[in-house]
């Protein structure tokens, strides 16, 4: 017979097999791991579901930097916080996030001219943190009310914010001048006293204290009460010292 028998040849398989026989037993790890951390599809965190962006880009159709901008803008639109990170990439509660997403859909779209707390940070070169410390002074400070409130989300009509900030301004811009009118949180400023002790002078005055020259009604029942500049220096001289 022309065909004979050739035995294998054992060097070569030698060389190959173990290099072969390691790849496939890293083939099956991981597919093992795959299905045990993704749940044959869906990825995992301590038990429970997550997204990761990619996984959001892939089910909703966003996009990466739409992603980005809204968890950056997480404290203006409610965004839900991330649990944790899968890897190197941040992971968010899956139904925390269908559940705000849903909400975000299905809300009223935000009519023009109001704008976030970020939107008035960009335009108007103020921090978040000098924005919040405004709108904490409200009562006292004037600070216009809320337009609008989308879950998390509040916003301001920036005419009204605008020209509030603006008069704001104005009675700064005149530190020197004794006829000019401030509010009470600015005497609260000039006289050195903490915005907690000064906010009750308009209900509970101390004697000596000023009556305003002007009262504002502002929304929701408040009112803006200025005061003249020399008025409050005045006092603060004329003030006895406090006991220590």
């Amino acid at each position: 017979m022309n065909d004979t028998y050739s035995p294998p040849d054992t060097r070569r398989m030698n060389d190959v097999a173990p290099n072969a026989r390691d790849e496939s037993c890293r083939c099956v790890a991981s597919r093992a791991v795959l299905a045990i951390g993704e749940n044959a599809g869906m990825t995992m965190l301590d038990g429970r579901r997550v997204y990761t962006r990619g996984d959001l880009m892939e089910r909703y159709g966003l996009g990466r930097s739409t992603l980005e901008k809204l968890y950056r803008e997480k404290e203006a639109n409610g965004h839900p916080e991330a649990v944790g990170s899968v890897g190197s990439q941040l992971a968010w509660d899956s139904e925390e996030w269908d559940r705000w997403y849903a909400a975000r859909q299905a809300s009223p779209k935000v009519p023009a001219g109001l704008v976030t707390r970020d939107e008035l940070s960009a335009r108007y070169g103020l921090s978040r943190h000098a924005l919040k410390k405004l709108w904490s002074e409200r009562e006292s400070n004037g600070h216009p009310d809320v337009a609008l409130q989308v879950g998390k989300a509040l916003y301001w009509d920036e005419k009204q914010w605008s020209a509030w900030y603006a008069g704001r301004e104005e009675h700064s811009a005149t530190d020197d001048d004794p006829d000019a009118l401030v509010t009470l949180a600015e005497a609260g400023r000039i006289l050195g006293l903490a915005q907690s002790s000064v906010t009750v002078y308009a209900k509970r005055p101390p004697a000596g204290w000023p009556e305003p020259v002007r009262q504002e009604a502002l929304g929701g029942g408040r009112v803006r009460r200025l005061y003249r500049r020399g008025d409050i220096i005045a006092y603060g001289k004329a003030k006895p010292p406090q006991r220590n």
